[in-house]
């Protein structure tokens, strides 16, 4: 920023100096100037957005890990009360027949004190049983245990290459529409796919127009072939006041309507499960661009489909463990 402020300020005196620049030329200098600064400051925040949910996403990262170590840490520790069971089952065994071999030298000798082994040997063959019964329970659990983590690792190896294609598949199917106002993006294990108000609706207006109504008939193809996704179509505004008339009172209302507005028109594909879908309205309150510009309200004024794989069955593994 310094050195393009440093060069402005060395160029304009020259040009001053060996030519006679017109005010017209050096307005237009000047407003090139100022739109050269403003996009250093838009492209700055949208860097800190970026570093924002990176940082979000190394965070939840760092916890999948943390729960996957614990589940190995355990898996560790019944391995090794496994092993342990199995060194007192031998024992026992050694046990049982020493006490067979003293009791049968001992019967012809005094039959008291085989009487005496005999019951101590009755008693150590109960308590071989009982450590026989907890080792195979044991053993089960472990390769039960076993089983669950190489089936957890790949549902969530599964689910994060389904949202791969996912993405894969939307960017192809909306190509059409790029540099229209919508991006298809993937972060923190969901997609997101943003569709600028300028691609869907008129100013204070929910009816989406025939433009948008090809673009989210196009989205409603990709998600009828992904029916374990779940899709959350949020409306969002910028932070002026909703100036409109009639049942609308402000921007939650619009929001909520326009949100509402594509829910309508996904479900008019037939193969889409009305279950799988949730509308709601924002308002002004998740901003993905500064308000202070034109340029960054026309991005914060979107609908927002987010697509989110269902985890109930690694859940429900997780709580079984």
């Amino acid at each position: 920023m310094k050195s393009i402020r440093l060069i402005f300020a060395i160029a304009l005196p020259a040009l001053l100096l060996t030519s006679c620049v017109s005010q017209k030329k050096f307005k237009d200098l000047e407003g090139n100037y100022n739109s050269l600064v403003d996009d250093y400051q838009l492209l700055k925040e949208k860097q800190q957005d970026t570093e924002s949910e990176l940082a979000d996403v190394k965070s939840q990262l760092a916890n999948l890990q943390s729960e996957y170590n614990q589940l190995k840490k355990d898996e560790e520790e019944l391995r090794m009360q496994y092993a342990n069971m199995q060194t007192n089952y031998l024992n026992l065994s050694k046990s049982y027949d020493a006490l067979e071999k003293n009791s049968s030298s001992a019967l012809a000798e005094n039959s008291k004190r085989n009487r005496e082994l005999l019951k101590e040997l009755e008693e150590k063959e109960k308590t071989l049983a009982v450590e026989q019964d907890r080792l195979e329970k044991l053993q089960k659990d472990l390769a039960s245990r076993s089983q669950r983590i190489d089936e957890l690792e790949g549902l969530i190896a599964d689910k994060e290459q389904k949202m791969n294609s996912l993405r894969e598949n939307l960017s192809k199917a909306l190509t059409n529409f790029e540099g229209k106002g919508l991006t298809v993006e993937q972060r923190d294990g969901k997609v997101y796919v943003s569709m600028e108000n300028k691609l869907l609706f008129s100013s204070g207006s929910w009816s989406v127009g025939s433009e948008g109504k090809k673009a989210v008939a196009e989205l409603g193809k990709v998600l009828a072939q992904n029916p374990d996704i779940a899709v959350s179509i949020e409306g969002h505004t910028d932070d002026d006041p909703y100036r409109g008339t009639g049942q609308l009172t402000d921007n939650w209302d619009l929001s909520t309507k326009r949100a509402t507005e594509v829910l309508k028109l996904l479900l008019k594909n037939n193969d889409i499960d009305p279950q799988n879908l949730t509308a709601a309205g924002k308002g002004e309150h998740a901003p993905v661009a500064t308000n202070e510009t034109a340029d960054g309200k026309a991005k914060n004024r979107r609908i927002e489909v987010v697509l989110t794989p269902k985890l109930d069955e690694i859940s429900n593994m997780l709580n079984e463990m």
